[in-house]
Parts: structure tokens; sequence; C-alpha cells
């Protein structure tokens, strides 16, 4: 089963659609963040929780030589 991280990003109501479209897209491209999901709460805050695939290496049975 996949283990992921998560990351959550809160944006202010007068933060305008673009703006958060554009750091999300950056964070997407540049930090191999996907969106997990959104929540809009009453006040007008975004809160926006992001997630990415955790890789594990698996040791090498000979000490670590290639």
């Amino acid at each position: 089963m996949a283990e992921y991280e998560y990351r959550t990003l809160t944006f202010a109501r007068d933060v305008s659609r673009s703006d958060i479209r554009q750091s999300l897209t950056d964070e997407a491209e540049y930090g191999h963040w996907e969106l997990a999901r959104t929540r809009i709460y009453l006040g007008g805050v975004r809160r926006i929780w992001l997630r990415r695939r955790i890789i594990r290496m698996r040791p090498q049975d000979n000490g670590g030589w290639l």
C-alpha cells in the first residue's frame, strides 16, 4: 500500500483564485504534490491539503557496492 506525506496550505479570503491556482500549479510541478482535499470555511478561508507519495529505498544485499 502506498504511503503519502501531507502538506496543508491556508489562503485568506482576499487571495484571488488565480493566485491560488498559480501557487498550486507551482507546488505540483516543482514539488511533485497532488491535490488531496479542499475546504472553504464560513469566513472565506480556503484550506488545501496536498499529498505526495513517499518512495522508500530498499537496502542492497551487496554492502552498497554496485
